[in-house]
């Protein structure tokens, strides 16, 4: 055995994401945790807190180990190293850039971990809700990609759409979208219109709610400020959360943020709160999209 318990504060989520990237391989592959730790020499209730994100100081070898048994490939071992790295670092910052351009990225083992989302977008319509051509038609944008990257991407997309369309605990959506975001025309008019039909349908579903923030709100609070995604997770029996929320706000050309400190987490809360109440109601907002979807099918004739 290995692995140690942490000795001081450092950042969870390093280790949190860590902890279900291996708890998912080892279900995938079959393995009970009893299992699973006698092939790799660990105790039952070492690899127990290493998926639960509990231990800071998870060795490199014991991460390598565990990869091999659940026979994952080359490239998410190395990232599943790196993570178990970062995890040891008491002064992570918080911040990532390429290294998770796979289907093994920080962001989306959040997301299908999560229990509600609470979303504000200014650019373009949240990758949850977005149509195949929408999607390609964004990712077509960035000039690195390569036809087989953006199928890729877009097969990933759509994908994780599951998490909103399950049948059983499908995650909660708080959708808040500037209405500049409805008139940006991306791919063609066309795409737009089938866009804003399908947000206006998914809108209605029960574990979605979508609001319309309209140029005359203004800014919120005075100051300008970009998209951003709260994540929240399940809470327990005693109403303790399973994990910390985290705040995530999309880098684009530079790198992710993830914001852990309480904090923080209460200030995007609040400030969500206060565009939610700055927006149009849900009903208004689906009207909405319906009558800018028919103005973008009338410009296409």
């Amino acid at each position: 055995m290995t692995s140690t318990e942490a000795d001081g504060p450092s950042s969870t989520l390093p280790r949190r994401q860590l902890g279900r990237f291996l708890r998912d391989r080892r279900e995938a592959t079959g393995f009970t945790i009893a299992e699973a730790a006698k092939l790799v020499d660990l105790s039952r209730a070492v690899l127990q807190r290493i998926e639960t994100g509990q231990i800071q100081k998870v060795q490199r070898q014991d991460v390598q180990a565990l990869c091999e048994v659940y026979d994952v490939a080359v490239e998410e071992t190395a990232m599943a190293i790196d993570l178990a790295t970062r995890a040891r670092a008491k002064n992570w910052h918080h911040i990532y850039g390429g290294l998770y351009d796979s289907a093994f990225t920080m962001y989306v083992g959040l997301e299908a971990a999560a229990c509600r989302l609470s979303t504000y977008h200014e650019q373009h319509l949240p990758g949850l809700l977005q149509t195949a051509d929408y999607a390609r038609a964004i990712i077509r944008a960035f000039p690195q990609f390569t036809s087989s990257d953006v199928d890729r991407r877009i097969e990933l997309r759509l994908k994780r759409q599951a998490v909103v369309t399950r049948k059983t605990k499908p995650v909660q959506m708080d959708v808040l979208l500037h209405v500049s975001a409805l008139y940006r025309v991306i791919g063609s008019l066309r795409i737009m219109a089938a866009q804003l039909r399908h947000l206006a349908e998914m809108s209605k579903r029960p574990n979605i709610r979508l609001r319309i923030q309209p140029y005359s709100a203004g800014l919120t609070w005075g100051l300008p400020f970009g998209p951003f995604i709260i994540v929240d997770f399940d809470r327990t029996s005693k109403g303790e959360p399973v994990e910390p929320s985290i705040v995530f706000i999309e880098g684009g050309a530079a790198q992710d943020v993830y914001l852990e400190k309480p904090n923080d987490i209460r200030l995007y809360s609040e400030l969500h709160a206060a565009i939610w109440d700055a927006s149009l109601g849900e009903v208004e907002s689906r009207n909405l999209l319906r009558q800018i979807a028919k103005e973008h099918e009338r410009g296409e004739r």
